[in-house]
């Protein structure tokens, strides 16, 4: 089967258009009141992995309908007004993730370079306990 567009140029597109966070900002602002670190990964990954203290946990397949406020999937912590951070583990999804989010007009939207994978490696802080849901983490 031959693409048009593959995996690749959609990364670079997106990124061409949108703001990643370099590791240590990123570090700087957790716990930033004003700040959302937000973890698009699948809830099995973070049963595996942990994630960053303090994330709101938004399943990838979810995200457009949780951030929506005409969507009846919204969830509020969307419409805090705070910046969002988006992560997933390699800094793929959340850069395509970030990019649609900014098309649909949100405000304040960035992502992690190089993921929860540079997170960790960093040996920046870890919440390994389980999620407990599709919402994981508070807001």
């Amino acid at each position: 089967m031959a693409l048009t567009v593959g995996y690749r140029q959609l990364l670079d597109e997106a990124n061409a258009r949108i703001e990643t966070l370099p590791l240590d900002r990123a570090a700087a602002l957790h716990g930033d009141p004003d700040t959302l670190f937000v973890d698009i990964r699948d809830p099995r990954e973070l049963a595996r992995d942990g994630m960053i203290p303090g994330a709101f946990h938004a399943p990838r397949g979810m995200l457009e309908f949780w951030v929506d406020p005409d969507s009846p999937y919204h969830k509020p912590v969307f419409a805090s007004g705070q910046r969002l951070v988006l992560y997933c583990a390699s800094a793929w999804r959340s850069a395509l993730s970030t990019d649609l989010l900014q098309r649909m007009g949100v405000p304040r939207v960035c992502h992690l370079e190089g993921g929860f994978s540079a997170w960790k490696k960093a040996g920046l802080p870890v919440d390994v306990r389980s999620s407990g849901g599709p919402e994981g983490g508070g807001g």
